[in-house]
């Protein structure tokens, strides 16, 4: 069991995922069981509705993906400005990984520090010759690939999870829908 600051005896041997959090989409991308390298996912248009006792579609595509794949930990970017403050955005993303966070328990979801990863991820698509107008189809998973393959990195080289972890309290726990292997909807996904 990790201590507080996310120190492991030994990181577990199972799949990471990291999740990009924007406005109008979210990415998602997985590594391999031993954590060596961070591959796109999908992009899940973000689902904005409020429904009494049901995620929102893309968040309930995440749970699912985390159950499938046995997920041992969720990455969320944080974004900061270059200074390090946070902003509005960092607020919704603290949110977002709040409620991720409740409903894949006790699976662990941290928040890490993003700065530049979308401008990585338009890097990398533009040397990969991907058109500037299909970056959109895609720059989401590219994030969180960059997200991902940060956290993995720094996993290996300090033998312990990076960022900060999401607390989660036990009573505030979901029922049903929305426990990892119980989300049905494949909320409008875009699988490269």
């Amino acid at each position: 069991m990790p201590g507080p600051d996310g120190a492991d005896a030994a990181l577990e041997r199972r799949p990471r995922l990291a999740v990009d959090v924007g406005t109008v989409r979210v990415g998602l991308a997985a590594s391999d069981p031993d954590g060596m390298l961070a591959t796109p996912v999908e992009t899940l248009a973000r689902d904005h509705r409020v429904r009494a006792g049901r995620l929102p579609k893309d968040l309930a595509r995440i749970v699912r993906e985390v159950g499938e794949r046995c997920a041992g930990c969720v990455y969320v970017g944080l974004p900061k400005h270059l200074s390090g403050a946070e902003s509005a955005s960092s607020q919704a993303a603290r949110a977002y990984a709040g409620t991720l966070a409740l409903a894949v328990a006790p699976v662990e979801v941290r928040l890490v520090d993003e700065r530049m990863s979308t401008v990585s991820a338009h890097q990398a698509l533009q040397a990969a010759g991907r058109s500037g107008r299909r970056h959109r189809e895609v720059v989401d998973q590219a994030a969180a690939v960059v997200i991902l393959q940060y956290a993995l990195d720094a996993e290996r080289a300090t033998g312990r999870r990076p960022g900060e972890r999401v607390e989660v309290d036990p009573h505030l726990r979901p029922a049903g829908e929305g426990a990892v292997g119980d989300a049905t909807d494949d909320g409008g996904a875009t699988r490269t």
